[in-house]
């Protein structure tokens, strides 16, 4: 095997391993949405006991991008893809992270139902796991107009954020039998928000790919 074909096969295998571990934490979402929805205790206990999965899935990322750099020495458009994934797999890991702590807390309900709290956390919810499968899907597919379009789109969770907001404080203000669950729906809503921002940022990292720059900045 030349050297360049080795070369390849490691870019392959990054991709595969990006691939999947976006693949797990899209599936950790989903699963996540739908015990929040059935307020499924069991479903939200086994998410948040399974956090170790995306860490490993991180760590072994991060080897086989500095194993490249360092053997392989890459340059132009391969070492914009091998450094944009060592930024990409950090927030992916950070968006399973949000989902975790988002389990956490729905570990703490019982019979709580969402809508009594604020009608904004449903969509809220839709419109985050949303960025998350369409930034990832732009930075596997290296589809830079996908990626604009998810980053246009972070003004909706923006907003919705506010909305929850605005439902919860209304609500404390009226008076509330269980000002706890209001806390709790406003870290929901500020971990969604991050969740967003980590969408974001693996779609600038898509365009840093392409272009070598970030943010209009050129970097390399």
């Amino acid at each position: 095997m030349t050297t360049r074909v080795s070369f390849e096969h490691e870019l392959e295998n990054l991709k595969n391993s990006l691939d999947e571990m976006s693949l797990h934490v899209e599936h950790s979402i989903d699963k996540l949405f739908s015990a929040m929805e059935h307020m499924d205790q069991e479903l939200a206990e086994y998410l948040y006991k399974n956090d170790r999965v995306v860490n490993d899935m991180e760590r072994s990322i991060e080897s086989q991008c500095l194993s490249i750099i360092t053997r392989q020495q890459p340059v132009a458009g391969d070492l914009r893809l091998v450094s944009s994934a060592l930024k990409v797999v950090t927030d992916i890991e950070r968006i399973g992270d949000h989902s975790v702590d988002i389990a956490e807390l729905i570990l703490r309900w019982k019979d709580v139902e969402l809508l009594n709290y604020s009608a904004h956390i449903s969509p809220m919810i839709e419109a985050s796991k949303d960025m998350v499968h369409r930034a990832v899907s732009a930075f596997t597919n290296k589809d830079m107009d996908a990626a604009k379009d998810v980053i246009k789109s972070d003004d909706v969770v923006d907003e919705l954020f506010n909305k929850v907001k605005f439902d919860v404080i209304d609500l404390l203000k009226r008076g509330t039998d269980n000002p706890d669950i209001c806390i709790d729906i406003m870290m929901i809503a500020k971990y969604l928000e991050k969740i967003g921002d980590h969408a974001v940022n693996i779609a600038e990292w898509e365009i840093f790919r392409e272009t070598g720059s970030i943010r209009d900045i050129r970097l390399l």
